[in-house]
This record gives C-alpha cells, structure tokens and sequence, in this order.
C-alpha cells in the first residue's frame, strides 16, 4: 500500500511475525517525518516494523460519530 498517511491505523499480517496473525499497527514518524523513515508500530509495545516486513491490509477509520461516556449519576 504506497498511499500510507503518517499516524493512521492499519490492519496488517506478516508471515514472519506473529505467526501471521492480524494485527493493529501505526504508521509511526518517531525516527523522522520523512517518508524514508517511517516505520510501523504496534500499539501498547516497543515493537516498531519496516514498512515492507508487513502486508498493509487496510486502514483502520474513525469513527463517523463521537462517542462520549456517561458517569453514573
């Protein structure tokens, strides 16, 4: 997927990692804003990818509408 958007969410697959299991990534620029070096990182871990160790399956989108929590009263 050439058309990746820095910080945007991603379902991805590797068959070298995670045993080819789904997984949530994040296009991250922590080692610089230029495109070169982007890599993708896995939330909640230190884990950071190349982008071509993993196959892009789609982007994971906002949601259409805010969602707020209520406190019980």
């Amino acid at each position: 997927m050439s058309n990746l958007v820095p910080n945007a969410f991603y379902w991805a697959r590797s068959v070298k990692h995670n045993d080819g299991r789904l997984t949530v990534v994040k296009v991250s620029t922590i080692f610089g804003t230029s495109r070169e070096f982007w890599t993708l990182a896995v939330p909640g871990s230190d884990q950071h990818f190349m982008i071509d160790d993993l196959e892009i399956l789609s982007e994971i989108e906002q949601p259409k509408t805010a969602f707020r929590l209520q406190a019980a009263e």
